[in-house]
């Protein structure tokens, strides 16, 4: 954690809806004339897609069958904390793009799958912003949590989860629903042992319950829409949380716990607004004071 040099992480699983959160995000930093720093956590996978077909291959022959994206022996996670920790210290760190897609990839002439060269970051940014799977992990080797100064979760219900999933691998990536369902599987042990421990972490939660059955995930015919969904926001520690105001702005909210807001999906970027951009001025305030 720095008071100079202040690090927001959002932590989701595959198909949470961290992007979004991104982009709500990337609103808050235009609208109050901050510069972030902005790191794809995609960009920490230890191999680009050609290399990581091959090392899955290598696994399955080894017996090794729980190989995955959400576990340590894909992802770079000591360079993660290093990250963390050297922009933390002087505001600085070196950082890449992995290029998803053809569109992504075109400026960079490079194949889709790849990663772009590491780079410093530009100096002169005023917070660092991770989005991506492993934004609070730590194992028995690092611990790229303790270096966060704002950690957010994001997570739907499992069920949802693999609903979102499932759509988006058929539709986008041309998957089969037998290799999707492959997928869930094999990264069952990582989500269990990397992903969820992190929700721990966390200091706020935003968790997309569906109000609709979603029961048997592998047959649904569609994607609950966040108005058929509750969205249960949890803080860590309410102090200084201004719960009736965030009730008396969130319609049709209520509170299931002393420390748990409840409120309609489609509520989501309004909460983040009203949650986050007071606790951004707080960083950026205490940024002040320490330069």
């Amino acid at each position: 954690m720095s008071a100079k040099h202040p690090i927001i992480a959002i932590a989701g699983s595959s198909g949470a809806g961290t992007t979004t959160v991104t982009a709500t995000f990337q609103q808050i930093f235009r609208r109050e004339g901050i510069t972030a720093a902005i790191v794809e956590g995609d960009a920490f996978h230890r191999y680009d897609r050609k290399e990581m077909r091959g090392r899955l291959l290598d696994a399955q022959r080894e017996g090794r069958l729980s190989f995955s994206h959400f576990g340590p022996d894909a992802n770079l996670f000591e360079e993660l904390e290093t990250l963390y920790r050297s922009y933390g210290e002087c505001g600085a760190g070196r950082v890449r793009k992995y290029l998803h897609n053809a569109e992504e990839a075109a400026p960079y002439a490079q194949e889709p799958g790849t990663f772009t060269p590491w780079e410093d970051i530009p100096p002169g940014t005023d917070m660092l912003f991770y989005e991506g799977l492993h934004g609070a992990v730590a194992t028995d080797r690092v611990d790229v949590a303790r270096h966060a100064d704002l950690l957010i979760g994001v997570v739907p219900t499992i069920n949802l989860e693999w609903i979102q999933k499932l759509h988006r691998d058929k539709k986008a990536r041309g998957h089969t629903q037998e290799a999707i369902v492959d997928t869930i599987l094999r990264r069952m042990p990582d989500y269990v042992n990397y992903i969820v421990p992190q929700f721990s972490r966390t200091h706020v939660n935003f968790q997309r319950v569906p109000t609709v059955d979603t029961s048997n995930p592998f047959i649904a015919r569609d994607v609950p829409s966040p108005d058929e969904s509750m969205l249960v926001i949890r803080f860590r520690n309410p102090k200084g949380i201004d719960f009736p105001y965030l009730l008396s702005m969130l319609a049709g909210s209520f509170m299931s716990r002393p420390n748990t807001i409840v409120c309609s999906g489609s509520k989501m970027p309004l909460a983040m607004q009203l949650i986050f951009t007071p606790m951004i001025w707080q960083l950026i305030d205490r940024k002040k004071k320490a330069v």
